[in-house]
Parts: structure tokens; C-alpha cells; sequence
């Protein structure tokens, strides 16, 4: 008698292969601008597909009233959905960054893919309901695809408004956020007890202490994980750069050194998302190249690490 074999479960296949240090095909689209295959994960929370490679805002975006600044910004960002990309994080935290988006956004034409994520990042509920409509309005937006408690400030009154904001459809997805490796221990705890829907956290090719637990953690859990600061604030190219790419990038199709950083971060099975930041279109074109060919596999992941070592 044939055995009846039942598909394990998306959870189920990304805890096994982030135990086993394996990777997870990404869905693959292409892009009306550029008719460019990228690279894709889907969110847990809901399925939906957003491009593994997203923008992040912090300094790079906090160029106030200055209308040079602002027009270079709206090249940057225009080049980021040209190439593909949708996911937009943010904070209060980071000065005029909120207000230069919206002011790039609404001088956009057609239809822009975005997937808008920024932060709550004050104490107190009423101070956070005020600074999350005042974020929604500097914008422009209907809501946000996903609102995160900065650095878990006062999160306890913030998830109880944002659990209220979601089933009310004024936020689509909530989560909590973590910087400079620390609090790695209440994150954790968070992940498990709370109903969150993502949870964002640095990770890189010399910062992996999110390998040991929050990773496979957010595996097991079924949450989005989106990856901040995966230059290092730019430490890693600084520091790496100078040296020449080697010849065996070419195997995962990797150009230059932005790339062999973020396809290290998005070939892990529990990444959905990292965020590099850049004010420069030549850079977000080297960032957004990460989104097409291959990943590297589990071996190569060990020999990019060790080459890092060895310079």
C-alpha cells in the first residue's frame, strides 16, 4: 500500500535548512522598467513576494530642505524601483528621512511598487499613535506595509496599538527592531512570545551572532527578518574594497565587492530582506545588482567567510 506523503509546511523547510546551513531558492520577477529578473522572499505573515535587496534611509536620507540634496535622493530612489526594489525602511529616529521620502515619492510617476516600513521610536502610547500618524503623513501614504517598534522603546504600549492598528487594516504587518547586536536576548524572547510579524536585526558577513539563535528562531517561528546595517555603516567596505574581488565571485555571479556582501546576507533561508543605505546612484545600481543570478550554497557561504578572515 502506498504511503500517503503530506508537503511539509514553509515553517517546516526553512527551520530543517537553516539547521542544516542549506539555502532556499528565491521566486524570481521580472521588473516592468527594466524587464530585469530579480530575486525574491516571500513574507510569512502573508505569502506576498518583496525583492530580498530593499533601501534603508538612515543619514543617507536626512538631507533636510536642501533642494539639491533632495533632487539627488529622488535619483537614488527612482533607481531603486527601476532595478526592482520595493521594500522603503525608515524611522523618526533619522531626521528629515521620513520627510525626504515623501517629498521623492510624490514626484514619482506610475505605479510604484512600494512596500513602505518604518518605526514607532518614542515613549509613551499617545506620543507613539501622534508619531506614527504624523509618519503616515509625511509619506504620503494610505499605510504602512510595516510598522516596527524602534529598538523595542516602550514596546509594550506600542505592540498593544499596533495589534489594534492591524486588525483595523491601518498597518498590514508589525514587528520590533534591534541595532548593534545588542538586546539580542529580549528580541528572542519577544519572538516567542509575542504575534509578531517581523523582526529586524544586524547581520553580516563578520556580525553573525544572529546565526546562533535569531535566525533559526525566526525559521521556526515563521517571521520576516529584514537585515540592517549590512555594510557595517559601511566599515566592511572601507575596510575590504581595497582588495581585489576574487576570481571564484563570478561563480555566484557577483560583480563587485556590495555584492558579495549582500548575497552573502540574502542566501540565508530565514533572510526576507536586507536594507543597505546609499545617497549615490552608482552605488544603488552595485546594491540592486545583488537581486539577479545566483546565490551562493552553504560551501561557498564558509569560503566567502574565510577569505574575509584571511585579509
Amino acid at each position: 500500500m502506498d504511503r500517503i506523503q503530506q508537503k511539509p509546511s514553509r515553517r517546516t523547510l526553512l527551520r530543517t535548512m537553516a539547521a542544516l546551513g542549506l539555502t532556499l531558492p528565491l521566486a524570481i520577477r521580472a521588473t516592468g522598467a527594466r524587464s530585469q529578473a530579480v530575486l525574491e522572499r516571500a513574507i510569512p505573515a502573508s505569502g506576498e513576494r518583496v525583492p530580498a535587496i530593499g533601501m534603508g534611509s538612515w543619514i543617507t536620507f536626512n538631507v533636510g530642505k536642501d533642494p539639491v540634496l533632495r533632487t539627488a535622493r529622488l535619483e537614488v530612489l527612482r533607481t531603486f524601483f527601476e532595478m526592482g526594489g520595493a521594500v522603503v525602511d525608515s524611522s523618526p529616529m533619522y531626521g528629515s528621512s521620513e520627510e525626504v521620502i515623501g517629498y521623492c515619492l510624490r514626484r514619482m510617476s506610475g505605479d510604484i511598487p512600494l512596500f513602505a516600513a518604518t518605526k514607532v521610536w518614542t515613549p509613551l502610547q499617545w506620543l507613539g499613535i501622534q508619531q506614527m500618524e504624523y509618519s503616515q503623513r509625511l509619506w504620503g501614504v494610505e499605510r504602512f506595509d510595516l510598522m516596527q517598534i524602534h529598538n523595542l522603546l516602550d514596546w509594550e504600549v506600542h505592540l498593544e496599538t499596533l495589534l489594534e492598528w492591524k486588525a483595523q487594516g491601518r498597518v498590514r504587518t508589525i514587528g520590533i527592531t534591534t541595532s548593534h547586536g545588542r538586546r539580542h536576548e529580549d528580541v528572542e524572547k519577544l519572538m516567542r512570545e509575542q504575534p509578531l510579524d517581523f523582526v529586524q536585526f544586524t547581520y553580516n558577513i563578520v556580525d553573525r551572532e544572529a546565526e546562533r539563535r535569531l535566525l533559526p528562531l525566526a525559521a521556526e517561528r515563521g517571521l520576516g527578518v529584514i537585515v540592517n546595517r549590512p555594510f557595517r555603516r559601511g566599515w566592511l567596505m572601507d575596510t575590504y574594497a581595497k582588495h581585489p574581488l576574487p576570481d571564484w565571485a563570478r561563480e555566484f555571479d557577483c560583480a563587485n565587492w556590495a555584492q558579495f556582501f549582500l548575497k552573502f546576507i540574502v542566501s540565508h533561508p530565514a533572510v526576507t530582506c536586507t536594507i543597505p543605505a546609499t545617497s549615490r546612484v552608482d552605488h544603488m545600481r552595485e546594491n540592486m545588482g545583488a537581486l539577479t543570478g545566483r546565490l551562493p550554497d552553504a560551501e561557498m557561504r564558509t569560503r566567502m567567510i574565510r577569505h574575509i578572515e584571511s585579509l
